[in-house]
């Protein structure tokens, strides 16, 4: 019998936090609300750790009871805890990476107002994702999912008397209530169907099925449910808006949220919901051929901004699509690997951009800076590892996540493989032009010995940031080098231990991959392949395809250097042949525009007639004063039979007796 590892209190330590600060840190000191911060988040890493060493001694999948919840009928779920391979790698990376932001969030927060307030959101933040990673059910886990959505509201509009922070706070809670209303529906259809959202009993009947390789059914609308609230969560093509306005927040909340935990809620729910997505082939190639597209479409919008941020939100954005073509290639094990990979160099880049933004006054346009690699050369380093890192290059750890994908991705079908490898060559460009227009060259902002402030209260003095801001830093970069190892391919001479580790949890089960899982006109996989074990293909080609991935990076790295080192002058020839495509590009293909136009502006907006008068007045006023003028013919009515006249009042009063005597005649009768 397993010990109880007492899993409740991983989610609970981090909610103290945020009741203590929350209620109480208006009226302690700032090394009060941090040390209250640092200590139950760094708590829940300690208790991450303690269950990652009593891991290997668990019959797994181990799951731990609270107390009943719901009941209805035959229909029960309880409050519980999961813990297997999985839900062990996702409490690592919340629970590590964030506790690394929380102490970063203490120097870059120093200086703000309602600094307990953010710390506050930021345990809060954590209870809500631990929630949802560690969640029994599918019920648990949308509150957890919910919950989420408004930490991040509370943290993206931080700065709320900002418009811009406020409307980018509205904007991401709203385009992610349109994904998860999908996720609701897919969870009445399965309580429909199959009468639990309880993990362990809800696999096990899906497991029965078989795939629907004959068309659409059940579990591909499920699937494709689940699909729309994973895009809302994860910023996918077309609910992908969000997030870059998102980055109004503080840079911390850019990192943790954005980069290594909120956003990969819907790619750790698509591989947790494998069981109903291995049955639905057609919803699985949904999942590739979205994330294919979000990929390269975002990529193409980092080509040409100019904010660190918002190139550090398109690069998410993208790498998450990465995340979604392995997961829709019944590639579980490589979207995570890519996932966990991720939070470490992406989290770095966004910590390091905070550092610079730091350094320079709050500077944001990367054409006012350069030159600063001798300035803060700690900064400088560590988001050198990230960029390499983020572009694959060998030995780091994005090169290895990356390289799994794209190999698994050319396993089913060409046609990801080519526009993966086209994205990893854009990936490389945007990052590294990024790097050279941040770092090299000539200091291009305000002169060094201003004293003026940003409105954060940032001194525009270049300066590098202080210890307890750069120590998480050094920290995400050793993982950023080292963090891929443990997934070496055996074409490289390794045995990709995390495959195999993560194997059980998805071949348990994995029905054989059938052709449906391809793009239309390839050929499927060997039938004997599932998850966890390597391609049925020799070490040989793989490896031409894993130079091929390099060299795509290399190539990004050599025109970035081309363009924005050796020729400075060349880009704005270039956007300037370009002219409108160029435009649209930086404008970011003018979607929001779109959006504004179609959905915005005829629902709130006046000036559109029909809408205005269809909805507004034929519905909602009409409704109003119908009910008012009901309420008044009623009323008038009854008035006039209050008439003061005695005798009326007597009549009245024997009618009602003569009708009460005649229904008990009627009665007695019958």
């Amino acid at each position: 019998m397993t010990s109880n590892l007492y899993l409740w209190l991983i989610p609970i330590l981090p909610l103290i936090g945020a009741a203590i600060n929350g209620f109480l840190g208006k009226r302690l000191s700032r090394q009060a609300v941090s040390a209250v911060a640092l200590t139950f988040s760094g708590a829940a890493f300690a208790m991450a750790l303690y269950v990652a060493s009593q891991f290997s001694s668990l019959s797994l999948p181990h799951i731990e009871t609270v107390a009943p919840w719901i009941r209805a009928g035959q229909f029960q779920v309880d409050f519980g805890f999961y813990l297997d391979q999985l839900s062990l790698v996702m409490l690592l990376v919340v629970t590590g990476v964030g506790f690394l932001i929380h102490i970063y969030s203490v120097g870059y927060m120093w200086e703000e107002g309602g600094f307990y307030r953010f710390f506050s959101y930021l345990n809060l933040f954590m209870f809500f994702m631990l929630t949802l990673v560690l969640a029994n059910n599918y019920l648990l886990m949308f509150i957890g999912w919910e919950g989420v959505g408004l930490a991040s509201y509370l943290l993206i509009g931080f700065w709320f008397i900002k418009d811009s922070a406020a409307s980018a706070g509205k904007k991401a809670f709203i385009t992610n209530r349109v994904g998860d209303f999908g996720f609701l529906i897919a969870l009445f259809l399965l309580i429909q169907h199959f009468g639990t959202l309880t993990f362990s009993d809800l696999f096990q009947k899906v497991s029965a099925l078989s795939p629907e390789t004959a068309g659409a059914g059940l579990l591909t609308a499920i699937g494709l449910l689940l699909m729309v609230g994973a895009a809302g969560k994860s910023a996918q093509i077309p609910l992908y808006v969000w997030l870059p306005d998102a980055m109004e927040g503080p840079t911390p909340v850019s990192a943790l949220i954005h980069a290594a935990t909120m956003v990969t809620a819907g790619v750790y729910m698509v591989a947790r919901s494998h069981a109903i997505f291995e049955r639905a082939p057609e919803a699985l190639t949904v999942v590739a051929i979205i994330g294919t597209l979000t990929a390269l479409f975002a990529a193409t919008i980092g080509v040409a901004q100019t904010d660190i941020k918002k190139v550090l939100a398109y690069s998410t954005v993208s790498q998450l699509g990465y995340m979604f073509i392995a997961l829709g290639v019944a590639a579980f094990s490589a979207g995570i690997f890519h996932l966990m990979t991720h939070a470490f160099f992406k989290g770095l880049l966004f910590l390091a951009a905070g550092s610079v933004i730091h350094s320079v006054g709050g500077e944001q346009d990367m054409r006012r800076m350069g030159g600063l690699r001798t300035k803060i050369p700690v900064t400088f380093w560590t988001m050198t590892i990230a960029t390499f890192a983020i572009a694959g290059i060998p030995p780091l750890a994005g090169f290895f996540s990356k390289d799994e994908i794209l190999w698994r991705a050319y396993q089913a079908s060409w046609i990801y493989w080519v526009i993966g490898v086209f994205t990893a060559f854009l990936t490389s460009f945007y990052m590294f032009r990024l790097w050279f227009m941040t770092f090299f060259g000539t200091y291009r902002g305000e002169a060094e010995s201003g004293h003026g402030q940003d409105p954060h209260g940032h001194g525009h003095g270049i300066h590098e940031s202080p210890k307890i801001m750069l120590v998480p830093l050094v920290i995400l970069a050793i993982l950023s080098v080292v963090g891929g190892w443990i997934g070496v391919p055996g074409s490289l001479g390794g045995s990709n231990r995390f495959d195999h580790f993560l194997g059980p949890v998805f071949r348990s089960t994995a029905p054989a991959l059938n052709a449906a899982h391809t793009a239309p006109g390839e050929t499927a996989p060997p039938e004997n392949q599932t998850e966890g074990t390597e391609p049925q293909t020799g070490h040989s080609t793989e490896l031409a395809f894993t130079g091929i991935s390099v060299l795509a990076g290399l190539l990004g790295l050599g025109l970035a250097y081309l363009l924005y080192y050796r020729r400075p002058e060349l880009p704005h020839r270039i956007a300037t042949s370009l002219g409108s495509f160029y435009e649209a590009v930086r404008n970011k293909y003018y979607v929001d525009e779109i959006y504004a136009a179609i959905f915005i502006k005829p629902l709130i907006d006046g000036s559109s007639k029909v809408l205005w008068k269809g909805i507004d007045q034929g519905v909602i006023d009409n409704s109003v004063n119908d009910a008012a003028d009901g309420a008044r013919d009623v009323s008038d009515a009854v008035r006039r039979m209050q008439s003061g006249n005695i005798r009326s009042y007597a009549s009245w009063v024997a009618l009602g007796a003569a009708c009460v005597l005649a229904y008990m005649i009627w009665m007695g009768t019958r």
